[in-house]
């Protein structure tokens, strides 16, 4: 990945959120006396790149450093540090700036969630809180909550989004359609760096899925490392707070041992 310079920040941001990918914003909170920027210029700092600007030169190259030491330590709370700007820091400013540090760890666990149903709804309900990240996807425009944490993605093409998901993440297929459910399903299953994925249904509809999946020359390992049913075994029923509750028990449990 190469630099940002020519990147808005809030873009930026926006971008290293949908890939999950640690990141530092980096603000001047106070300059006082001749600084290269104002109060309120910002830049936004990865492990290799950056977007934005407060200033260039030391000042710059010192908050760089920084913001890559707590990405490389997952840091998570906020850092301020002042900086006395002068000759002896090959900058000829000769004022100061404060500069605060914010931390965006990577989430202990992605879950993509492929369709707004009840289920979905339930599950991203029990989930509030928990240090699950939620990409919710369906192309439906009135199918999610009005007030929701969850990322949400409103698409006319859900499979497309499940070849853009981050590395490493699941996803549970869940949508308002069997054909839309498949599509998905084998986009999922052409990735080879993805977590595990799930699709809501019974024995009998993954034995009709199981036979679709094959007939499309998907590798039958993958295909047969699908959960259908859902849920950890033994929790919850067939309500949807259920089926929620058993979905979100088996996430949990799976980032707690990551």
């Amino acid at each position: 990945m190469t630099g940002w310079q020519d990147r808005d920040w809030r873009q930026a941001l926006a971008h290293l959120d949908a890939l999950a990918e640690p990141h530092v914003l980096v603000t001047v909170v106070e300059a006082v006396g001749s600084t290269p920027r104002e109060a309120g210029a910002k830049m936004v700092v990865t492990a290799d790149a950056f977007a934005g600007s407060i200033g260039g030169g030391e000042l710059e190259n010192e908050a760089l450093a920084t913001a890559r030491r707590l990405i490389a330590e997952a840091a998570t709370a906020p850092v301020m540090e002042k900086v006395m700007l002068g000759a002896d820091r090959n900058q000829c400013c000769g004022g100061g700036a404060t500069l605060l540090f914010e931390p965006f760890a990577a989430p202990a666990v992605t879950v993509a969630l492929f369709g707004a149903g009840h289920v979905a709804t339930a599950l991203v309900r029990v989930l509030e809180g928990t240090a699950v990240r939620v990409l919710w996807i369906d192309e439906r425009p009135d199918a999610f909550p009005a007030a929701t944490r969850a990322d949400v993605r409103r698409t006319d093409d859900p499979a497309a989004e499940a070849a853009a998901l981050p590395a490493g993440a699941r996803a549970y297929v869940m949508t308002h359609s069997h054909d839309r459910d498949f599509e998905v399903l084998a986009a999922l299953l052409r990735r080879d760096d993805l977590g595990p994925v799930g699709l809501i249904g019974s024995k009998t509809k993954w034995a009709r899925f199981r036979k679709r999946l094959l007939d499309a020359c998907l590798p039958e390992a993958k295909v047969a490392a699908v959960a259908c049913p859902i849920g950890l075994p033994g929790v919850g029923g067939k309500r949807p707070a259920e089926i929620a509750v058993a979905v979100a028990a088996e996430i949990l449990r799976t980032g707690e041992s990551s």
